[in-house]
């Protein structure tokens, strides 16, 4: 059964406040290196599970009314320890996909299938749309889309989107005003992480972020980006 939702919050003049909490997938079995994207089959790792585990725990006392989550595989498994701990179901969304990549199912190390062959060359031109995938703009605008019809679903109370690394990073760039061409290595957007927003009425008024899974990130597969726990280890 699900909880019994708390009575919403609202400021003393009553505008409702409300916070989104957008999750990134835990960690994926890909021994092979591939850049998987959109490809089907991609499913967690054991570690990846465990941080979905740790990431539900801290979530576990807030007031979630709904866990949407990307369709792919790896993030519905990410979502649904979120959502059982509410007695909650999974509602997918493509709007929370990857982004699309011309690089989709090559590696990034030797071999015939190695992104940085002469062939891949001309994908590279534009770092600023960017060249090689989806725009960052469009991706930007279907975030911004879907974190505002989940904000209007919870408004009072709180929920889950589970998402992507570079949709999750460029919707935080969006909220902050920043430019959203960036270096892959400067996301702060690690494993399992929740990045917060918090609404007060249909205004995002801050962002806040948090690493649940700090502590299984040290070895981790795929850990681009920022994170306090990895600099450390």
């Amino acid at each position: 059964m699900p909880s019994a939702a708390r009575e919403p919050r609202a400021l003393p003049d009553g505008t409702p406040v409300t916070t989104v909490h957008v999750v990134r997938h835990g960690e994926v079995e890909n021994p092979a290196g591939v850049l998987y994207g959109r490809l089907p089959g991609y499913r967690l790792s054991e570690r990846g599970r465990e941080m979905a585990l740790a990431t539900a725990q801290a979530l576990s006392d807030r007031d979630l009314t709904h866990v949407l989550a990307s369709p792919l595989e790896r993030a519905r498994e990410t979502a649904t320890p979120i959502a059982s701990a509410h007695g909650l179901e999974v509602s997918t969304d493509e709007r929370l996909l990857e982004s699309t990549n011309h690089f989709e199912g090559l590696t990034v190390g030797r071999g015939e299938g190695a992104l940085w062959r002469m062939r891949h060359w001309a994908a590279f031109v534009d770092p600023f749309t960017p060249s090689w995938g989806e725009p960052y703009r469009e991706v930007a605008a279907r975030m911004r889309e879907v974190l505002d019809d989940v904000r209007r679903r919870a408004e009072g109370h709180e929920a889950v989107m589970v998402s992507h690394q570079l949709p999750v990073w460029i919707l935080r760039r969006s909220l902050e005003g920043r430019r959203l061409w960036h270096h892959p290595r400067h996301r702060e957007c690690s494993l399992a992480s929740v990045t917060s927003v918090l609404f007060h009425g249909i205004h995002p008024v801050r962002v806040f972020y948090d690493e649940p899974a700090a502590h299984l990130l040290p070895g981790a597969l795929d850990v681009t980006g920022t994170s306090t726990a990895v600099i450390e280890a």
